[in-house]
């Protein structure tokens, strides 16, 4: 069955930078595109970023446009979420997206404060 399992979550302070792993299992990885989701305390899940099966630079919400980088590995089944200048607005639960399968990883929590 399709599998997605996040890691790399954290407290980190404003400034700070993380990368996200999600590791894919269950269906062929390569054929697909990939997303990263992110909730925050009260507020809707949002598309963060997103990446199509060939890679590339893929396409950003605004609020993290030059500052998150979305890229994968279809060799290690592997989406990732670079994290750069990160900041407290950017709190949240982030989750990897299997669109075509509708699939949700568990989710892990990124918390930037001083």
């Amino acid at each position: 069955q399709v599998q997605l399992v996040e890691s790399g979550g954290g407290l980190v302070q404003p400034g700070g930078s993380l990368r996200l792993s999600c590791a894919a299992s269950g269906f062929t990885f390569s054929d697909y595109g990939m997303s990263w989701y992110r909730q925050a305390p009260g507020q809707e899940r949002e598309l963060v970023a997103h990446i199509t099966s060939a890679g590339g630079r893929g396409s950003y919400v605004d609020s993290v446009k030059g500052r998150f980088t979305i890229s994968r590995d279809n060799d290690k089944n592997t989406v990732y979420l670079q994290m750069n200048s990160l900041k407290p607005e950017d709190t949240a639960v982030y989750y990897c997206y299997a669109g075509y399968w509708k699939k949700w990883g568990q989710g892990t929590q990124v918390t930037v404060s001083s």
